[in-house]
C-alpha cells in the first residue's frame, strides 16, 4: 500500500511509543515525514528512516504556541506544503481521585494533553487552507470517563470538541479533522517518563484501578497493541477516510469512552 506517496505528514510526539510507529508506517507507504518531539530521542528515528524517505526532525515543546508556529514554518519551508498533521503529544502525567491533585499538577495536566493540540491546529491551518486540503488526526482518549484522570480528561474532552468544530468551520474549505480515542494500549517502558516521581504504594493502588477499569469497560477485556492504535490513525488521515470530518473514533475494543 502507498496511501501517503509524496505527502507530507507532520507528527507530533514521534520519538516513542504510538507517534514513533506512525512514522515507520506512513514511511512505509512513501510519506515525507516532518518528525516533531520535546526529547532529543526523535532524532534516532530519523537516522531509521532517512535511508528511505524524506524526514525533517524538529525538537520542540508545543505546549508554547510560538513553537507549534515555529514546527509548522519549517514544515513548509523544506517540503513547501503540508497534507496530513497527527497530534500525538499528550498522556496522563499523574494518576489519583480528583481531590488529591494540587493546583499546578491541574494546570500542567492541561497544558500537556490540550494546548499541543490546540495550538498546532491553529498553526497549520492557514497553510491547509490556503492549499485547499488537509487531514488533521487528533489523537484523544477514552479516559473522557474513567476513573482517576480527571484533568487529562477534561483536557482529552476538549480535544474532542475541538474536533469537532473544527471540522464543521474547515469541511467545505478541503480539510478533514478527525480524532482517535485509544483505550489501553501495551507499550514499551517510556525512556522518558512522563513522571519520573517514583510511584509510592498508594499511588500504585491508584494506578492498578485504571488498569482494571480499562480491561473491565473493553468488550474484548484486553489492552489494544501499538499497531492496533496506529491503524486507526493512519485510516483516518488517508484517502480512505477522505468523506468522514468531525469524526472522534474510540479505539478501545468496544469502550465508547
Amino acid at each position: 500500500m502507498n496511501r501517503f506517496e509524496q505527502k507530507v505528514a507532520l507528527i507530533t510526539g514521534a520519538a516513542q511509543g504510538i507517534g514513533r510507529r506512525v512514522a515507520e508506517r506512513m514511511a512505509a507507504e512513501g510519506a515525507r515525514l516532518v518528525l516533531v518531539d520535546r526529547s532529543e530521542l526523535v532524532f534516532e528515528l530519523q537516522a531509521q528512516l532517512g535511508q528511505t524517505c524524506e524526514v525533517l526532525t524538529l525538537t520542540a515543546d508545543l505546549e508554547q504556541y510560538a513553537e507549534c508556529n515555529r514546527v509548522m514554518t519549517a514544515a513548509i519551508e523544506r517540503f513547501g506544503r503540508l497534507d496530513i498533521l497527527v497530534n500525538n503529544v499528550g498522556g496522563t502525567i499523574w494518576a489519583k481521585p480528583f481531590e488529591h491533585y494540587e493546583e499546578q499538577q491541574i494546570e500542567a495536566e492541561v497544558r500537556r494533553s490540550l494546548f499541543p493540540t490546540l495550538w498546532c491546529c491553529h498553526a497549520a491551518l492557514p497553510f491547509m487552507l490556503e492549499q485547499g486540503s488537509g487531514a488533521i488526526v487528533n489523537v484523544s482518549s477514552i479516559a473522557t470517563r474513567g476513573v482517576n484522570r480527571v484533568p487529562y480528561g477534561a483536557a482529552k474532552g476538549g480535544v474532542n470538541a475541538l474536533t469537532a468544530c473544527l471540522a464543521f468551520e474547515t469541511a467545505e474549505r478541503g480539510v478533514r479533522v478527525n480524532a482517535t480515542a485509544p483505550g489501553g494500549t501495551e507499550a514499551p517502558p517510556r525512556r522518558i517518563p512522563r513522571n519520573s516521581a517514583e510511584q509510592t504504594p498508594q499511588e500504585k493502588v491508584w494506578y492498578q484501578q485504571i488498569v482494571d477499569q480499562t480491561v473491565d469497560s473493553s468488550l474484548m477485556k484486553r489492552y489494544g497493541t501499538i499497531d492496533e492504535q496506529v491503524g486507526a490513525i493512519l485510516f483516518l488521515a488517508s484517502d480512505d477516510a477522505a468523506y468522514i470530518t468531525g469524526l472522534v473514533m474510540p479505539v478501545g475494543g468496544g469502550d465508547q469512552g
